[in-house]
């Protein structure tokens, strides 16, 4: 079944009134009295009790580990679950990159994890590291954390050196690694002071961000000031290494068998993966074996989120904190036949959970309309009282958290990657047969997903009637409809602020 044309509707008088907005550095400006007539300041009114935020980014974790994660699962119930949630690339970098400025890649110039077309020194030379949603916080008076992973390449070598005790600007405190996707062996960067960690228990990386995290949330509630914690796993990130007390939990775990599940006909997919072979039983077993280590290692995940959201608790701050528990990509095992990875436009890549809980926020509510990484940061500049950005290509989520009416509201949602990756040193190189497709662009709607590589080739899916996307109905699809997908691709290209968000 082919859907209609999504509309090309948005917020524009809203986008228009921003774009005269004050905007200082980062996707949002702080709400200024501004000055009265004859140069003197106006008396501006009470402010409000600005809220707190918690926000929870894993690496790499997929819709089918939340079952596994009671204390994620006890959020959503107190919360919105975001049901169609997409990143703009599934990759860590510019995922992340997208994150923090609410920008594409495209505008990032973050469109991989290494130079000259990504990595922390791209993003950091293009000047993004003023343009985050730290920055704006902090400026607003907001104590600012992030603690654990920040961008590939903020670590370029396999020992932290001098010239990575490096602290950009707008955080207040920093405890980063560059190398801790094993969780053991690693310096962390505390505020500039490199401090080594190695392999006994108390050094697990997500129980000492644990420990740190609980400690940030105590000062900053003791002084009174508002916060925003920003905590960012490596975990479930290859090679997904469990905490010591999970190490032997679920031995008898399979990886689900979805309908795509080592798909026995792909001979309609795209050149780079129709080559692809059936999966062997020696690959299954080690699939399940992935399976099983990364619902392991999300175990550490769930205890940090019930441990932040005790100490806020403990502190009497649950009232008026935001707790936002999110994935920067999602990941395949054994859909497509793709042994293991998340560089496709497939939806175990591209949709990933996305979860709120807070001050009027509805509880157990699902939201459907869409949402990208775009969103973060403008919904974090408005949730601290600041007006987002005409500049941001995403748009705040507040409105659909609180529950108010959205006349309009984006219908499809944009992915674009840099492909194929071949860089050894990258740890998110594909292993042999778990996708490693050509640069793409594609269009996610309600009920569509299209792909257009760069070589030619075309995918096109009919989500209502074909949700596990295993026939691709590019040939047979109407021709307008293929003339309406191009041109919607091309405006996304090239788009920026108020043109990305009116699409």
């Amino acid at each position: 079944m082919l859907v209609a044309r999504p509309r090309r509707r948005w917020h524009g008088v809203r986008a228009a009134l921003l774009a005269g907005a004050l905007v200082l550095a980062g996707c949002a400006s702080p709400a200024d009295p501004g000055e009265g007539k004859g140069g003197r300041v106006s008396a501006s009114p009470a402010k409000p009790k600005r809220p707190n935020i918690v926000y929870i980014l894993t690496d790499d974790l997929s819709w089918d580990l939340v079952k596994y994660m009671p204390n994620v699962q006890r959020l959503q119930k107190r919360g919105m679950t975001f049901s169609s949630y997409f990143v703009a690339d599934t990759l860590c970098c510019p995922s992340r990159a997208t994150i923090l400025t609410g920008k594409y890649p495209h505008n990032t110039g973050v469109r991989s994890n290494d130079p000259p077309m990504g990595g922390f020194s791209v993003f950091r030379d293009r000047g993004n590291e003023q343009n985050t949603f730290a920055v704006s916080l902090q400026k607003a008076g907001y104590r600012t954390a992030l603690m654990g992973k920040y961008l590939n390449g903020y670590e370029t070598t396999k020992r932290q050196g001098s010239s990575r005790t490096h602290v950009p600007p707008g955080w207040t405190e920093w405890q980063v690694t560059g190398l801790g996707y094993a969780n053991y062996n690693y310096y962390l960067n505390g505020n500039g002071t490199l401090t080594y960690h190695g392999r006994s228990p108390r050094d697990y990386l997500t129980t000492v961000l644990g420990g740190k995290g609980v400690d940030f949330i105590n000062r900053s509630a003791d002084a009174k000031q508002p916060f925003m914690l920003h905590m960012s796993t490596f975990t479930p990130h290859a090679p997904a290494t469990p905490a010591p007390q999970d190490a032997a939990k679920f031995r008898n775990l399979r990886a689900p068998r979805t309908p795509g599940f080592n798909e026995p006909d792909i001979s309609d997919k795209p050149a780079w993966l129709r080559k692809y072979p059936r999966m062997k039983r020696r690959q299954l077993l080690t699939i399940d074996r992935s399976y099983r280590e990364r619902v392991r290692s999300v175990q550490s995940i769930d205890r940090l989120v019930g441990q932040l959201e005790a100490a806020v608790n403990a502190k009497g701050r649950g009232a008026d904190t935001y707790f936002v528990f999110n994935s920067d990509n999602g990941y395949h095992l054994g859909q497509h036949r793709l042994v293991e990875g998340k560089l496709t436009a497939y939806d175990t890549d591209i949709r990933v959970p996305l979860i709120v809980a807070g001050p009027g926020v509805p509880a157990g509510k699902t939201e459907r309309r869409f949402a990208q990484n775009t969103d973060i940061c403008p919904t974090f500049e408005e949730l601290a009282g600041l007006k987002p950005s005409a500049s941001a290509d995403g748009r705040s989520l507040v409105p659909l958290l609180h529950g108010r009416p959205v006349p309009d509201w984006r219908t499809t949602a944009f992915i674009e990657h840099l492909g194929p990756n071949y860089r050894h040193t990258d740890p998110d190189l594909p292993r042999k047969y778990g996708g490693n497709p050509p640069t793409y662009y594609a269009v996610r709607t309600a009920n569509e997903l299209y792909v257009e590589y760069e070589n030619g080739d075309r995918e096109y899916y009919d989500l209502a009637r074909d949700p596990w996307e295993l026939g691709n109905m590019w040939t047979q699809a109407p021709t307008a409809r293929k003339a309406e997908l191009k041109s919607l691709v091309a405006t996304y290209r090239t788009c920026t602020g108020p043109n990305c968000r009116d699409l």
